[in-house]
């Protein structure tokens, strides 16, 4: 079986759309979705719409998490605002009930077999979906994220794709579809195979011109959305 791992899509929809375009190039029969629907930009509804096509796995990440403190309010609007612009009023603001409580019911990591390949779903780590794992993050933390149990561990929430075997193991961070802070205009993705255990790290290059549109209407003072999208 083909799947296809996505993480930290942001409300980017328009990123989306081009990557599940390749995602039905490749024959791909499921996907695994890591978290972070939420947060940065504007449509996480047709997000969910979209993704409510395919056969999904999913678990929640840190802007879920965001999400849930804002409705708690164990967090301000104003806070949140500042740090990463008005994606989150806007999902609180779009988003249907049933979709609203479908994103705060998920668990925060998932472990699955399919076809005798066993899989972590992780957000930011296998013991915290806040901790960041980047390509230069010491061999140690690394090895911390690996178990005696799963042939892959799928990580997300620092939007820097990379993979590293350890051992029998594979570490995959599938980056963002939403917001590369590799490459700008750029969605990162993976795909496994299970009949082989094989994988690819994957890259798909959209369109940025709509998205930044909205950001203008939306966030007209934040230039880090942008320039985010221009790197």
């Amino acid at each position: 079986m083909k799947i296809a791992i996505l993480s930290d899509i942001h409300g980017n929809d328009f990123a989306l759309k081009a990557v599940l375009k390749d995602i039905k190039k490749c024959k791909v029969e499921q996907l695994f979705i890591l978290g972070d629907i939420v947060g940065y930009y504007y449509n996480p509804h047709k997000v969910l719409d979209l993704l409510s096509d395919w056969k999904c796995e999913m678990i929640r990440g840190n802007h879920e998490n965001i999400l849930k403190s804002l409705l708690n309010s164990d967090l301000d609007f104003t806070t949140v605002h500042n740090l990463y612009g008005s994606g989150h009023k806007r999902a609180l603001e779009i988003l249907s009930e049933q979709q609203l409580n479908l994103l705060l019911k998920l668990p925060d990591k998932k472990s699955l077999e399919i076809n005798e390949s066993k899989f972590l779903l992780c957000h930011g780590s296998p013991w915290s979906p806040d901790f960041y794992i980047y390509p230069d993050t010491k061999k140690d933390i690394l090895e911390k994220c690996i178990d005696s149990i799963h042939d892959f561990i799928l990580i997300g929430h620092s939007h820097y794709q990379f993979a590293v075997n350890i051992g029998k193991q594979i570490l995959i961070n599938v980056g963002s579809v939403g917001q590369s802070r590799q490459k700008g205009g750029v969605a990162n993705w993976a795909l496994v195979n299970t009949v082989n255990n094989s994988f690819e790290l994957k890259s798909t290059r959209y369109n940025t011109t709509e998205l930044e549109k909205e950001i203008s209407q939306n966030d007209p003072g934040n230039n880090y959305l942008l320039e985010i999208l221009k790197r």
